[in-house]
C-alpha cells in the first residue's frame, strides 16, 4: 500500500493555472514573448521550469516563491516583515532548521499546530520528520529561500550573543586597567563574567548539537565558531581584551598548564547542562595571535537513537 500523505502537505490547487510560468504571466510578471521563450528552452535542455527561472534570473528569489505558493496553494509568508515567536524557535534546535532549511514562526500548543517557514514547503519528508520530532501538526508556509537561511543564522545565535553581551558588560571595560597579584590569578580567572561566558557558550552548543566548538584570536577580535552537522559557523564574535582570560579559564578545567602558551596542549573535563552530561575533549595551539581552542563535545546520554527519532519508518 503507498504511503499516506500527512494532512499537513499542500495539495496543488484548481486555480486554472498549470505550471510557474502560467502564474507568472497572469500576474503580469513575464510578457507573453518571455514566455514562449522560456518553454522553448524548457523543452531543448530539460530542465524544470524553476531550474530555468533560478539560474538565468528572470524573476526575483521572492517573485518565484509567491508564484509557487499560488501554484500549490501553499500560504507565502514575508520574513522580513513578521516577527517570529521565541518560543516557536524553541521547537526545533538550530542542526534541524539548517538541514531542512525551516524555521518556525508561531505555535499554538492548544491547536497542537506549529507553522513552519520553508524554502521547500511541499518536502514531504521534511514535514513528516518535524512532525515526529515535534509531536505537533507542521503547517508548512512558502518563504525564500534566502530569507529562511539568513533568518537561521540570525535568530538562534540571537540569545547567545544576547548571553555573551551581557557578560561582557560586567567586566572591566578595556580603559580600566587593572593590576592583579600573581598569587591571585587563578582566582581571578573564576570570576562570574568569565565563568559565565564559557558557561553560555557551551550550554548553546550542547543546545545546537554542536560537535564541536572552536574559539580563534584574530588580530582585533576572537571569533566562536559551532560545527552542526559537519558545517562550520560562526555564531559570535568578542573583544580581544577577554581572549587570554577566557583560555585561561578553559585551560584550569581542562586541567592544562595555563603559563605554557609556546606548545600544544590537550585535556578533559565534563559540563552538564539541561539534564545532558557532555564529555569535553579540549586542545591548545599557538597562533601568531594568540592560543586558539578547540573543544570536541562527546554525548553521555542519549543512546542509539530509534528509527522514528530519525524520520524513517
Amino acid at each position: 500500500m503507498p504511503n499516506a500523505v500527512p494532512d499537513s502537505v499542500p495539495q496543488k490547487q484548481s486555480n486554472g493555472h498549470s505550471t510557474l510560468l502560467d502564474v507568472l504571466t497572469s500576474q503580469g510578471i513575464l510578457s507573453q514573448q518571455a514566455v514562449d521563450t522560456l518553454k522553448l528552452q524548457e523543452v531543448q535542455t530539460g530542465k524544470s521550469q524553476e531550474e530555468i527561472l533560478r539560474t538565468q534570473g528572470v524573476v526575483t528569489p521572492e517573485q518565484l516563491s509567491r508564484a509557487q505558493a499560488t501554484l500549490y496553494n501553499v500560504p507565502f509568508v514575508d520574513l522580513a516583515q513578521i516577527p517570529l515567536a521565541p518560543e516557536a524557535l524553541s521547537i526545533i534546535p538550530n542542526s534541524v532548521a539548517i538541514r531542512f532549511h525551516v524555521i518556525p514562526t508561531t505555535v499554538d500548543l492548544q491547536k497542537g499546530e506549529v507553522s513552519m517557514a520553508m524554502a521547500n514547503p511541499l518536502d514531504i519528508a521534511a514535514i513528516e520528520f518535524l512532525e515526529q520530532l515535534t509531536k505537533l501538526r507542521v503547517r508548512p508556509l512558502a518563504a525564500v529561500p534566502v530569507q529562511v537561511d539568513q533568518m537561521i543564522n540570525e535568530r538562534y545565535s540571537v540569545g547567545l550573543a544576547q548571553e555573551v553581551t551581557a557578560a561582557i558588560a560586567e567586566a572591566k571595560p578595556e580603559g580600566d586597567v587593572r593590576t592583579v597579584d600573581l598569587a591571585s590569578l587563578d582566582q581571578v580567572i573564576r570570576e562570574a563574567p568569565i565563568a559565565k561566558i564559557v558557561k553560555e557558550l557551551l550550554s548553546f552548543a550542547v543546545k545546537s548539537r554542536a560537535s564541536d566548538v572552536h574559539i580563534e584570536p584574530e588580530e582585533k577580535t576572537t571569533r566562536v565558531r559551532y560545527r552542526i552537522d559537519g558545517i562550520l559557523n560562526e555564531k559570535f564574535t568578542m573583544p580581544k581584551s577577554f581572549h587570554d582570560s577566557l583560555v585561561s579559564r578553559i585551560k584550569i578545567l581542562s586541567g592544562m598548564k595555563i603559563d605554557e602558551k609556546r606548545v600544544p596542549q590537550d585535556g578533559r573535563f565534563n559540563f552538564k547542562s539541561a539534564g545532558e552530561e557532555v564529555d569535553l575533549r579540549v586542545s591548545s595551539l599557538p597562533t601568531v595571535h594568540g592560543e586558539k581552542i578547540v573543544m570536541r563535545l562527546l554525548k553521555k546520554s542519549g543512546g542509539v537513537p530509534k528509527l522514528p527519532e530519525l524520520g524513517l519508518r
